[in-house]
């Protein structure tokens, strides 16, 4: 067999087998809520993947990152070097930019930037998530601008009682955190800290600093009920990161010493947010309720020595949620209003939007449809010179259906049209104005199985989306001539396949696998060399393997496998460099003990010591998760 194969057959296999198995344990019934209205997963009108807090605490995962790296279907890896705010892909919209067509939310937050800066995952603490769930192909309609792959919803959870825990490991790993909280029949409040540092995976750089991080956040939630059918809630958050991270290196070193720190100094951000939410959720009755909220947050970016800029951003959101007996309902309004204030100019990006998502149960039958309209504003205001702006009107919309064949067996089948607005930084060239270039607009076809028997979650899904004006960066050799654009025409298909087999109650199984691809279909830029190319950055097969035992009633091990097929690499849209992005490879083992409130965890990462990359261009490589490391830690609850 050729051994690129083998993992999928491994995965092939352990399907079969779960399939095969007698005898299961049950597992804990799983509702999606993507729409704001849950309902169960079998019933869903489109491609959905849940994770709980059960999974996250059995992963022995201490970072949201690591997580999503190692146990979603989502392709995540640093951001040149950057784990806090991390490239992702997902639907084969490529490890560039993929984490632009994904919108990703926290407690109902858009993370999505108005510029090129990925999602600041590395802010959420994994202690505070309760669960994360994932549309592909759907959620444009309630998330509009950017969820053209799909959306990472990430829910907090409210804290009972005093939570305390820390870790230490290799690579000078230290962390400490905790929580408080108090929950009445008509009030709620939480606290939380985190402290998290990284003495870096490199070697020092010429100034003598290694690609260290420390990061500090600090979270606050008060909920309360003045009157009966009224709840106001009030949330705030801060978070302080100070991180190095590495330079690139040569084909050449980084098969010498991954670890070598390359050309120069390494990159210095200094990264700084405060957030507020304040919200408030009316019941109107039994079924009807509506909910309002406002949120404010205010950043600073400082790539030391380089760049800096201040960032303001407010959205709003009403909803009125419907959820009767047949006839589900989700309307509302939603704006944002985001400013970028640099030293030479000030860039807007603001967008007011009016949807509609309906569901309709018929017997074994669901049908789903919504619609969203969408103003997109941009405002160019250098310091001197004449100020530029523009509008866009976008649509998105959805229709779904989903069949119950029996009490094991549904179908559904989804149709989505979503878009991207362009970020600021898309506008220019050189620090200089560029040009307004066109949204991406895609539609996608989704259509899936779904088993879900006692002890055995099993999903199948099958996609295509034709893409227009697919937003990317036409590289022409120099950086001064090169500019962003548009790819004429493009399109992506794939397969997706989801199995958890609760096998005894000692054993579970999960395998996540997807196979994936990209193509140009048209583009001018060129010459017609990206013509019926592949899109860089999107490897084929992807697939996540992970099993959970009970060594007995207090003590767990775990152990789980991520593996990515080769690629062409970033940038590569004419598939004709010598260095592709090679195959990534990862295997995490993870114990814990737990006693009368008490934990004790263990967790070593890459435990075959493979070494991973990025690979951006012909000789550079930016090394990820090249060495093997190790942590242990306690946790516990009063």
């Amino acid at each position: 067999m050729h051994p690129r194969l083998s993992p999928l057959a491994a995965a092939l296999g352990l399907l079969f087998a779960a399939h095969a198995g007698a005898q299961s344990a049950e597992l804990d019934p799983i509702k999606v809520t993507a729409t704001r209205v849950a309902y169960p997963e079998a019933d869903a009108t489109y491609a959905s993947e849940v994770h709980t807090r059960n999974m996250i605490d059995k992963s022995g995962a201490q970072s949201l990152f690591d997580y999503l790296a190692q146990h979603s279907s989502v392709n995540i890896a640093p951001n040149f070097g950057n784990r806090f705010t991390p490239s992702m892909d997902m639907r084969g919209y490529g490890t560039e930019v993929g984490y632009q067509n994904i919108v990703v939310t926290l407690d109902g937050q858009r993370l999505n930037n108005i510029d090129m800066t990925p999602q600041l995952l590395g802010a959420i603490p994994l202690s505070a998530v309760d669960r994360i769930e994932i549309t592909k192909g759907s959620g444009s309609v309630i998330h509009g601008d950017g969820a053209m792959a799909g959306t990472i919803q990430i829910h907090t959870r409210p804290y009972s009682g005093v939570s305390v825990g820390a870790y230490t490991g290799t690579q000078g790993v230290l962390g400490l955190n905790a929580a408080a909280g108090v929950q009445g029949e008509n009030y709620g409040v939480s606290v939380s800290a985190d402290h998290a540092k990284h003495g870096g995976y490199s070697q020092a750089d010429a100034s003598g600093h290694r690609d260290a991080s420390e990061m500090r956040n600090e979270r606050a939630s008060l909920k309360f009920r003045p009157v009966r059918d009224l709840w106001l809630n009030l949330d705030a958050s801060s978070t302080r990161i100070d991180t190095r991270y590495a330079n690139s290196l040569s084909q050449a070193q980084y098969n010498a010493d991954p670890s070598l720190p390359g050309f120069g100094n390494y990159t210095h951000q200094l990264f700084a947010t405060d957030q507020w939410r304040l919200g408030a959720e009316w019941s109107l009755s039994d079924a009807t309720k509506l909910t309002v909220s406002h949120n404010r947050e205010d950043k600073r970016s400082d790539y030391v020595g380089m760049f800096k800029a201040d960032y303001d951003n407010e959205t709003n959101d009403v909803a009125l949620v419907h959820n009767g007996q047949s006839f589900d309902l989700t309307a509302g309004y939603q704006s944002q209003d985001g400013a970028r204030i640099g030293a030479w100019d000030q860039t807007r990006k603001n967008s007011r939007a009016y949807y509609a998502q309906g569901a309709y149960r018929l017997g074994d039958t669901t049908l789903s449809a919504g619609l969203r309209r969408e103003n997109v504003r941009y405002e160019y205001a250098p310091n001197g010179g004449s100020q530029l702006s523009r509008e866009r009107d976008l649509d998105a919309w959805d229709l779904g259906i989903n069949q119950r064949l029996n009490d094991l067996y549904s179908v559904f089948a989804n149709l989505n049209q979503s878009f991207q607005a362009p970020d600021i930084d898309r506008f220019f060239v050189g620090g200089a104005f560029n040009a307004f270039i066109e949204p991406a607009k895609a539609r996608t076809l989704t259509a899936g199985l779904n088993r879900m028997a006692p002890g055995n979650r099993f999903k199948l899904a099958v996609f295509r989306a034709n893409l227009d004006n697919e937003i990317y960066y036409y590289n022409t050799g120099n950086w001064l001539t090169s500019f962003n654009t548009n790819i004429d025409k493009s399109h992506k298909y794939g397969v997706e396949v989801q199995q958890f087999w609760q096998a005894t109650r000692q054993l579970s199984l999960n395998a996540n696998y997807a196979y994936t691809r990209a193509f140009i279909d048209n583009e001018n830029q060129g010459g017609g060399a990206f013509n019926g190319r592949e899109l860089p950055g999107v490897p084929h097969h992807n697939l996540i393997l992970s099993g959970s035992y009970a060594l007995t009633e207090r003590s767990e091990v775990s152990l789980s496998q991520n593996w990515r097929s080769s690629s062409y690499a970033i940038g590569d849209f004419a598939n004709n460099r010598s260095q592709r992005q090679s195959a990534y490879s990862l295997t995490n083992l993870a114990y814990r003990y737990r006693l009368n409130g008490w934990e004790l965890f263990a967790t070593v990462q890459n435990l075959f010591d493979r070494k991973n990359g990025i690979w951006t261009a012909n000789d550079s490589i930016y090394p990820m998760n090249f060495s093997r490391s190790a942590l242990v830690g306690f946790k516990a609850k009063f």
